[in-house]
């Protein structure tokens, strides 16, 4: 596990951290061992596409991309989660860091948002109190701790198609801006008995004037051991978020300060 403070153990929040944490299945991992084909992958070119119906072909897994990015994917079934849940997630877990820690005790060592006073405006949506905010995070994907900046956006100002996201009835977390030199998008969608997130990164790419644009040098390749890294990681993070957030939402909704 992090370390925590005293502190930090005296918080409602230590509960969640001692929890064993609830861990994906195996045959996900097995999906991680090799890369998938890259005709399968999803490029950020088309990011749009996840508004279909249905599924994409290459819903799990990581490659690169014939313009030599780098790509991930990962499908997370969330039961009893809804998309409010989800983005009070993202408006919530910022403003302190155990709230980071307990989202996955074996490797979220810090996280809080340069921008605490949206994230506590309650006349803002739960949207909005994330959106074009920056979180400063320090986490370890399994290849050593690092520390990242995380800069949350609107949807449409990276690529997303303003009208279908008006129409989306779950909702979108994403990153990604001139400077950073990686796409984050956590797509989650309505099913029967909850949401499902349908994860993607995407790795050698900025947003440029609100789109992607790749910057591998042409004839280079974004080595895959990062992001096969990041693809596991991010099949443990989620599949505890899964299990924590409903119970985490119910408790603490209503008070983003305790």
């Amino acid at each position: 596990m992090v370390p925590i403070t005293d502190e930090e153990k005296a918080s409602p929040l230590y509960k969640y951290f001692t929890r064993p944490m609830v861990d994906a299945p195996a045959e996900k991992y097995a999906k991680a061992e090799q890369p998938m084909d890259p005709a399968d992958a999803l490029s950020p070119f088309e990011m749009n596409k996840l508004f279909d119906p249905g599924y994409l072909p290459g819903e799990i897994g990581y490659c690169n991309l014939p313009d030599g990015g780098g790509t991930l994917a990962n499908l997370t079934p969330m039961p009893g989660v809804t998309p409010e849940m989800f983005d009070f997630w993202f408006a919530w877990h910022g403003c302190q860091p155990m709230r980071y820690k307990i989202w996955n005790p074996d490797q979220h060592y810090y996280c809080l948002t340069r921008n605490l006073d949206r994230a506590l405006d309650t006349s803002l949506t739960l949207k909005e109190r994330y959106w074009n905010t920056t979180h400063d995070v320090k986490e370890d994907v399994g290849m050593g701790p690092e520390d990242i900046v995380i800069n949350f956006r609107y949807p449409v100002d990276i690529g997303f198609d303003e009208q279908r996201y008006k129409d989306f009835k779950g909702t979108i977390v994403c990153a990604g801006n001139a400077e950073s030199p990686t796409i984050m998008v956590h797509f989650v969608r309505p099913t029967d008995d909850g949401v499902e997130l349908r994860t993607r990164f995407w790795m050698g790419y900025s947003v440029i004037d609100g789109k992607p644009k790749c910057i591998i040098p042409p004839g280079h390749k974004m080595p895959l051991e990062p992001v096969k890294a990041l693809l596991t990681h991010n099949m443990k993070e989620f599949t505890n978020l899964a299990a924590i957030l409903p119970e985490v939402y119910a408790e603490f909704h209503d008070d983003f300060v305790k």
